[in-house]
This record gives C-alpha cells, sequence and structure tokens, in this order.
C-alpha cells in the first residue's frame, strides 16, 4: 500500500489547475466560497490539518497557532510575504514555513511602473472623463500632468522586485536611486546606474517619485512615518505596491488632503479590505489612485504560486527542506 496522503486545507479558492494538481496528489479540502475563513474556522482547520494552505488575508498569529492540532507540520503560505503569519511561533510549535518567492516580481514591477505612469500623467482621472460626458475637445493647458523621463525615483527596498523596477524605470528615464539595509552588489549598481543612499531620510527630500517596495516587518512598520513622510517634496509622488503598514497612512491622508504631495498611487492599505473615506474622496478629486490590491494579478503569476506551494508540500512530505522555508531571521 502506498503512503497515505495529507490533509491539506486551502482557505481560498485557487486557480482550477492548481486545485486540480492538488487534490491529485493530497487529500484536499478547498473553499468552495472563496471567502476569507472568519477566526472560529481558522482554529478548527489548525486543528485538523496537516499542511494549511493560507493566503495575505489569513492572519495565523501565535494565539491560533496554539489551537493547531498534533499533525500541523507545514504551513505553505500562498503568496510571497508571511507578515500574515507568526513565522517564530510557529517554529516554537515545529511547524515549518513556507511562501512562494520570485514568481510575482515581473507582475508587481508591472504594476508599479504602471502606477507611476497613472499618477504622473493622471490617467485614471482622464479615463474617467469622457464616459461621464465631459469632454469637449482639446485643450493646451487642461489634464496637465507631469513628464517622468530625467525625474529621480527613490526606491525603497531593493529585492527582486526593486531591481525589477529600475530595469523598466530606466527605459522610461528616469534616473535610479534606492534605499535598503546595504547596498546592492556593485554589478547592479552600475547596470542600473543606480545611486545607494545609506539614509533613507536624505534620500526622501532629494526624491521626485518615491516608490516602496520593501517587506512588511516589525523593522518596516510605518517605515514611512509622518515625520518621514514630511521630508517629501511637495511635487514628490509616493507609490506603494508594497504593503500598507509599511506607510502611515492616516499621515498621508493628511498631507494630500493640504497637498503637500502632488499625489500617490496606493496598491496596497493599512486596513485592507477597508479603505479609508478620505482617501476615497481625495480618490475621486484626482489626488490619489487607489487599486484593490491587484499588483501580482495575473493569471500566470497565480497558477506560478499555486505550482510553487505544491513543491513545497512535497519537498516537506518527502523529508527533505522545502525550497522556500521561512525562517524568522529572514524576516
Amino acid at each position: 500500500m502506498g503512503r497515505k496522503k495529507p490533509l491539506v486545507i486551502v482557505t481560498r479558492k485557487l486557480p482550477g489547475a492548481v486545485e486540480t494538481r492538488m487534490c491529485e496528489l493530497f487529500e484536499t479540502r478547498l473553499n468552495i466560497d472563496d471567502k476569507p475563513l472568519p477566526r472560529s474556522a481558522l482554529a478548527e482547520v489548525l486543528g485538523n490539518a496537516e499542511v494549511l494552505v493560507p493566503t495575505v488575508t489569513d492572519r495565523i498569529d501565535a494565539e491560533l497557532i496554539e489551537l493547531a492540532g498534533p499533525h500541523l507540520k507545514l504551513i505553505a503560505n500562498f503568496g510571497n510575504g508571511v507578515d500574515n503569519i507568526d513565522v517564530t511561533a510557529a517554529l516554537a510549535r515545529g511547524i515549518t514555513v513556507t511562501n512562494t518567492p520570485g514568481v510575482l516580481t515581473e507582475d508587481t514591477a508591472d504594476m508599479t511602473m504602471a502606477l507611476i505612469l497613472a499618477v504622473a500623467r493622471r490617467i485614471v482621472e482622464g479615463a474617467k472623463i469622457i464616459p461621464a460626458g465631459e469632454w469637449t475637445g482639446w485643450a493646451p493647458t487642461w489634464m496637465l500632468g507631469r513628464r517622468i523621463s530625467g525625474k529621480r525615483l527613490g526606491i525603497v527596498g531593493m529585492g527582486r522586485i526593486g531591481q525589477a523596477l529600475a530595469k523598466r524605470a530606466k527605459a522610461f528615464g528616469l534616473q535610479i536611486h534606492y534605499h535598503n539595509r546595504r547596498p546592492a552588489a556593485a554589478a547592479i549598481e552600475e547596470a542600473l546606474e543606480a545611486t545607494y543612499w545609506e539614509s533613507l531620510d536624505q534620500m526622501l527630500a532629494h526624491m521626485d517619485i518615491v516608490s516602496v517596495n520593501c517587506p512588511h516587518t516589525p523593522a518596516t512598520y510605518h517605515l514611512l512615518s509622518a515625520r518621514r513622510l514630511k521630508v517629501l517634496r511637495p511635487h514628490a509622488i509616493l507609490i506603494n505596491t508594497a504593503r500598507g503598514e509599511i506607510i502611515d497612512e492616516t499621515a498621508l491622508t493628511r498631507m494630500l488632503e493640504a497637498d503637500e504631495l502632488a499625489g500617490a498611487g496606493l496598491d496596497v492599505f493599512e486596513h485592507e479590505p477597508a479603505v479609508s473615506q478620505k482617501l476615497i474622496r481625495l480618490a475621486n478629486a484626482g489626488k490619489v489612485t487607489l487599486l484593490p490590491h491587484m499588483g501580482s494579478a495575473t493569471a500566470e503569476g497565480r497558477v506560478d504560486m499555486g505550482e510553487k506551494v505544491i513543491i513545497n508540500i512535497r519537498t516537506f512530505m518527502d523529508g527533505h527542506r522545502p525550497p522556500d522555508r521561512v525562517l524568522p531571521a529572514m524576516l
């Protein structure tokens, strides 16, 4: 007889091809309704699963991990970030955590570049005018945006996504600057013609566009605090496709309302899916572009994520270290 298939519980609906393959390989329980599981349901599945496949919408904190059953050995996150999981608490219970790095890099960089263009050139605002019947014809001083070529782009976090964004931005004629925990390799800096700033405050004070591309960790919570946001120049625009918690959203909103920033493009929010009504009013006024956390949302990317989850589960169940294991020291 073959080895018993592990019980894998998936918290959200995944692409059909991914779900089918999981059902072939494992004893799989799917979320047919595709609604986020309430905390009570998460506690129940943690008590029963051998492998849990959560997403960014599932908060697997230390309290929930304490409720995990003795059979839970792997949390295979369907996502790159693991700020939704208390990795330290999981490790203490002997539970391995994995993620899906690398497969979302190009998609997120594409969306970040799209937001830079959208905010600078007022694309979303302009796209609403013709359907609303408000266009009366071309005029030389109407709907003026800003040229991005020749401007300085400051990238906060020069990991995979930051570097992918830098390649795109360089092609658009932007000057590349970045802040990171440590400088990138000399070959990367040379290829991107990128300038490293050890001081985040000093970089922010000199940039025309700032893009947040670092992970959310305890060290990066409100990294762009009210004080740091005040360092930005009034003509600057701020882009965030990373995590909402990295920016003090209340302070950012106040600055946008006071015209202390030229604009912002946000794909993530501090308390999502809740979005501040003040931000929504600013979006209606054309001062900010808001997207519903769709930076990595491509059909190809979601399938690639699922394939990584499957590889991590199979490798772990075969008694080997999964390729995308996450440890507290990596956060």
